[in-house]
């Protein structure tokens, strides 16, 4: 789940120029921070149910976590779960983090938000709220969502959340079954009034797995990003491709071709800076504080309850080789794009067990006319 706080600033992607290798911004947290859940969706990531989960971190260990994440910087901490909604002391951490001066966003279902616990989430600091709808109706979203009467609680909690002035985007997985379905989805959020929608390419993990074969092939993942480019003349939301680091490739291409300035959000979560972020803007942490790149690629890379954050941020070697552009194999090594795009860490992983091989979902044929590194 992404959330995102919206910012005024644009700049030209020349502004950003790339940090030495090692040295990283933390832009974005995304906090685990339950496994429970109230629903059982198709492609979910950690394939939650309801728990209780054993080792999640208690209060004051959630506390300590939030100190540390402060040290690192100002960042924006994503709470996600499973549901947020079921931890009884949620607005206590988020509350917390946002006297530390952290951008607190959270990324409920949206099934279980009511006016009073949505007043909660305002008065807590939260700034935006993040909700998964993956079909334009009732019957294909709760088909995905897994569990009846989704989609309706899902528009019941949008509602409630309008009230409270809490702002909320869209999120939608794109698999086989609601590919056609992208438009309707992305009209509805207008209809709905959300600031932004932001599209997730299905990663095969946890559950997601189990339906790999609904996944889009390379040349539907093409198309519809380039779609997804043509929307931004036509919509008032704001547009960001997520575990699609393929469409950093595509706004330069085809502005370029355009004959376009490109300008890019560089700030929260509509930010647009390079496709993928994992150990190098963001990363995740899970229930029980294992430190990941991103909730898709499991490599342990820390556990905050045996060290710092601010230790396994600076220091974890998978954080130093992600940040390093020049050890990608295969053609993402060789590839023009590599510092914007990087390839989706995780399929490669998920298909070869290395997380630097090249992306297993990319048509684009580099320019450069040399041999792929091995």
């Amino acid at each position: 789940m992404h959330p995102a706080h919206r910012h005024p600033s644009h700049s030209h992607p020349a502004a950003s120029s790339p940090q030495p290798h090692g040295q990283a911004t933390l832009r974005l947290v995304a906090w685990e921070i339950t496994r429970n859940c109230n629903l059982s969706c198709v492609h979910c990531r950690a394939a939650a149910t309801q728990g209780p989960y054993a080792g999640e971190l208690d209060t004051a260990s959630c506390f300590r976590l939030l100190d540390q994440i402060a040290e690192v910087g100002s960042c924006i901490v994503i709470l996600t779960g499973g549901e947020p909604l079921l931890r009884p002391d949620i607005f206590d951490v988020a509350r917390y983090g946002t006297g530390k001066g952290l951008k607190m966003v959270m990324a409920p279902n949206g099934t279980l938000i009511d006016a009073a616990n949505a007043r909660q989430m305002a008065d807590a600091g939260i700034r935006r709220i993040s909700i998964s709808l993956d079909g334009s109706r009732a019957e294909s979203h709760d088909r995905f969502r897994g569990v009846p009467g989704a989609f309706d609680a899902a528009l019941r909690g949008i509602e409630c959340a309008k009230a409270a002035g809490i702002e909320f985007q869209i999120n939608t997985t794109i698999t086989q079954t609601n590919l056609a379905e992208i438009p309707a989805i992305q009209q509805l959020a207008i209809e709905l009034g959300a600031v932004a929608h932001h599209i997730f390419l299905l990663v095969p993990t946890g559950r997601g797995k189990y339906i790999a074969d609904q996944a889009i092939d390379a040349a539907q993942y093409e198309e519809t990003l380039n779609w997804f480019y043509d929307q931004k003349k036509h919509t008032p939301l704001v547009l960001k491709a997520t575990c699609a680091p393929h469409y950093y490739r595509i706004l330069r291409q085809r502005s370029r071709a355009e004959g376009e300035t490109v300008r890019f959000e560089t700030h929260g979560l509509d930010a647009v800076t390079k496709g993928c972020l994992g150990g190098s803007g963001f990363c995740f942490i899970s229930h029980t504080g294992i430190v990941q790149p991103c909730g898709f690629l499991h490599l342990e890379c820390g556990d905050v309850t045996r060290q710092s954050f601010v230790d396994i941020w600076k220091n974890s070697p998978i954080f130093l080789d992600l940040r390093d552009e020049d050890k990608l194999k295969g053609k993402c090594g060789i590839c023009e794009y590599r510092r914007v795009c990087g390839g989706c860490r995780a399929r490669a992983y998920e298909a070869t067990g290395d997380y630097l091989a090249e992306e297993p979902l990319c048509l684009y044929q580099p320019g450069h006319h040399q041999e792929s590194r091995p």
